[in-house]
């Protein structure tokens, strides 16, 4: 009786280090995706040990051999692959873990739209001057309206690749009484009341 007490209890010692093995891998190794590049980390002692990344299909798509006596860690760049969820396996003679990551493309902010830069200035009692810089695209509407009603009084357009500067004259209304309204080919619109 005393021999089977010795084999139960050297049996229920042997399965418990091997999950605290198993466990130790799982402590001793990360991975991480940072959009399309997957990081494997494995922490020192772990040894050898095996890392291969499948696909959800359970296709092998990389295999290598590490030893990990410091601190390792294993960069793969999946940007030639489509962005989903891959497996990760770790595998040393004892233990084997697997994580699950998935990649994503990069987030490409959105770029920032500046306003329309256009100014006037009154050159006489009948003249403005209308300058504008800074455009994207060659292609601008001018349309000078009156202030009190929003009526039209001119338009016209004008294709110049970066901006321009142009004086236009005010028959029989006086600056103070028009506004402009200039719109680029990108649709950045301002009004300019002098």
């Amino acid at each position: 009786m005393k021999t089977l007490f010795t084999f139960a209890l050297a049996g229920l010692l042997a399965t418990s280090t091997f999950a605290n093995d198993a466990e130790d891998l799982k402590a001793n190794s990360s991975v991480h995706t940072n959009n399309k590049k997957i990081s494997v980390l494995l922490n020192e002692g772990v040894g050898k040990a095996k890392i291969a990344i499948y696909d959800m299909n359970g296709k092998k798509l990389h295999s290598r051999r590490v030893k990990a006596n410091v601190d390792v860690l294993v960069p793969y760049d999946m940007n030639s692959l489509p962005c989903a969820e891959y497996q990760v396996m770790i595998t040393t003679d004892d233990e084997e873990v697997t994580y699950t990551v998935e990649t994503v493309e990069k987030e490409v902010p959105a770029p920032k739209v500046l306003p329309l830069m256009a100014y006037g200035k009154i050159v006489d009692h009948t003249t403005v001057n209308l300058l504008v810089i800074g455009l994207e695209q060659p292609g601008i509407a001018v349309q000078i309206k009156r202030s009190k009603d929003d009526k039209l009084v001119f338009e016209e357009m004008i294709n110049e690749p970066e901006g321009f500067r142009k004086n236009y004259i005010l028959n029989g209304l006086d600056p103070e009484e028009v506004y402009f309204e200039v719109t680029d080919a990108i649709g950045r619109t301002r009004k300019i009341y002098i």
